[in-house]
């Protein structure tokens, strides 16, 4: 069985998926506030930038950069997953080989991550993002979905506010191109 390793660049930027344990669950939206404050905690002791970000109701993606030198982005997850995960009822259910190593139920364990490569993989994974609500049937359009980046984008006229309306028939990026960012 092979060894699942993470890639570490110091400075680098990634690409990650973070799942809820239980994906019927809409903890984080139901949650956003503590979720907010989680990561805001995090990013004042563990410093990065959130370069785009999209939070669903059982997942989240996120293109973060780290700071010139770090590597370390899974002390960042877990100290945002213990963070929020402290602010809910223990009522979850609990399996027994979580319990047995002092874990709640709300995460999945691992996450996915991607190293950023290039500009294109950048621009593909932040579109990605934008686009995840419409993708999931969360909005119509992505700037209906209030928990995204992609109101900042438009503010700060990186984006138009109606990009996105047209993505799914224009671009020059596929779903199974984005599902599989390692497939050249």
């Amino acid at each position: 069985m092979s060894r699942y390793t993470r890639a570490f660049t110091p400075g680098g930027t990634f690409f990650f998926t973070v799942n809820l344990a239980d994906r019927s669950q809409s903890l984080l939206t139901e949650n956003i506030d503590e979720l907010r404050a989680s990561l805001r905690r995090v990013r004042e002791r563990h410093p990065f930038h959130i370069d785009a970000i999209v939070i669903l109701p059982d997942h989240l993606h996120s293109v973060w950069t780290l700071p010139p030198g770090d590597t370390n982005y899974p002390t960042r997850w877990a100290l945002i997953k213990a963070g929020f995960s402290r602010t809910l009822p223990r009522d979850e259910r609990i399996a027994s080989s979580r319990i047995a190593k002092g874990e709640r139920g709300i995460w999945q364990r691992r996450y996915w991550e991607h190293q950023i490569r290039n500009e294109d993989d950048y621009a593909r994974h932040v579109d990605y993002i934008h686009y995840n609500p419409v993708k999931h049937g969360y909005a119509k359009s992505p700037k209906d979905w209030p928990h995204s980046s992609l109101h900042r984008y438009i503010r700060n006229g990186i984006l138009p506010a109606d990009w996105g309306t047209s993505y799914a028939k224009d671009s020059h990026v596929g779903w199974g191109e984005l599902a599989n960012p390692n497939k050249p």
